[in-house]
């Protein structure tokens, strides 16, 4: 039997065991709880992370498609529902390899600079994620920023995302197999 999380040296409070304990909560309920739990996740990494936005997307059909969406209110742009050409995404681009996942400065990687000139508000640090499934297909990304660069980034927020995304891809699954 697994110790218990707490018995692991995580305190109650860390980061993973919060989202951890969110997500792993909706393993038996419904499509509409887990989307309620994913969305408080993503509110809980916007905070903690200190981001402007966090959002989860699925690729589908050419097109990146916001699912998820937590950003200040006070400046949305992006929103649930919302979709753009996935080649044209920055998430593309880091599921490719063409950007790294953790952008501390977008002001400092070429590619980075050349496609926040295109989008009519700033990107300053930005790490990203892709959600892949046990079957080895990329489902979207889950992805945070800032509008401007962070004054003390934390390399480690690339490591809570990944294990975000690999709990968000179990329960994708999971909901896929009790989908009719």
């Amino acid at each position: 039997m697994p110790l218990p999380i707490h018995d692991m040296g995580y305190e109650p409070d860390d980061l993973k065991v919060t989202i951890s304990e969110m997500l792993v909560a909706t393993a038996d309920q419904s499509d509409e709880a887990l989307d309620r739990n994913i969305t408080e996740v993503l509110r809980t990494l916007r905070e903690r992370m200190q981001m402007d936005v966090v959002f989860c997307s699925e690729f589908v059909d050419g097109q990146r498609v916001m699912r998820q969406v937590a950003a200040d209110s006070t400046r949305p742009v992006v929103s649930a529902g919302q979709s753009d050409r996935l080649e044209e995404s920055w998430c593309h681009h880091v599921v490719e390899g063409r950007l790294p996942g953790y952008l501390p400065d977008t002001s400092q990687h070429p590619l980075a600079r050349t496609l926040a000139a295109a989008l009519p508000f700033s990107v300053g640090t930005h790490i990203s994620t892709p959600i892949v499934l046990s079957n080895g297909q990329v489902y979207g990304t889950l992805c945070s920023f800032t509008f401007s660069p962070q004054d003390n980034p934390n390399p480690d927020d690339l490591k809570t995302l990944e294990m975000t995304a690999r709990l968000a891809a179990m329960r994708i699954e999971a909901g896929r197999r009790r989908a009719p």
